[in-house]
C-alpha cells in the first residue's frame, strides 16, 4: 500500500495551468490490471486505485501519509521554463531566420 504525492502536470489540450497547484496523493496499483473475458472491460480488484487526496501544500500530504503510517514516494516537478515572447518579433529587421510564407 504505497501511495505517490506529486503535483499534477498541466493539460497537453490547453494552455492554462488550472488545477495544478494542488498536491495529490493516491496509491500505486497493488495489482495488474486485468481483462474481462465477456465484455472485453480492463478492471482490477484493487479499490485503493480509485482514491485521489489533494492537498494545499506538500507538507500537508506528508503530515497526512505519515499519520496514517502510509509508505509514500514524493516526486518534486522540474521548475517550467517560460521564454519571452513577443509578436512584433516576427517583423524585426535583424531577424535569423527566413521570413516563410
Amino acid at each position: 500500500m504505497r501511495a505517490r504525492i506529486f503535483l499534477p502536470p498541466k493539460s497537453a489540450m490547453q494552455s492554462g495551468t488550472a488545477k495544478t497547484h494542488r498536491w495529490v496523493l493516491e496509491y500505486e496499483p497493488e495489482t495488474a490490471k486485468r481483462r474481462d473475458p465477456l465484455m472485453g472491460w480492463t478492471g482490477s480488484d484493487d479499490m485503493r486505485q480509485q482514491i485521489k487526496l489533494s492537498f494545499d501544500t506538500v507538507e500537508a500530504a506528508i503530515a497526512y501519509a505519515k499519520a496514517h503510517n502510509i509508505p509514500y514516494d514524493l516526486e518534486i516537478p522540474a521548475a517550467r521554463k517560460r521564454g519571452v515572447k513577443s509578436y512584433a518579433d516576427n517583423f524585426r529587421a535583424d531577424r535569423r531566420e527566413n521570413w516563410t510564407h
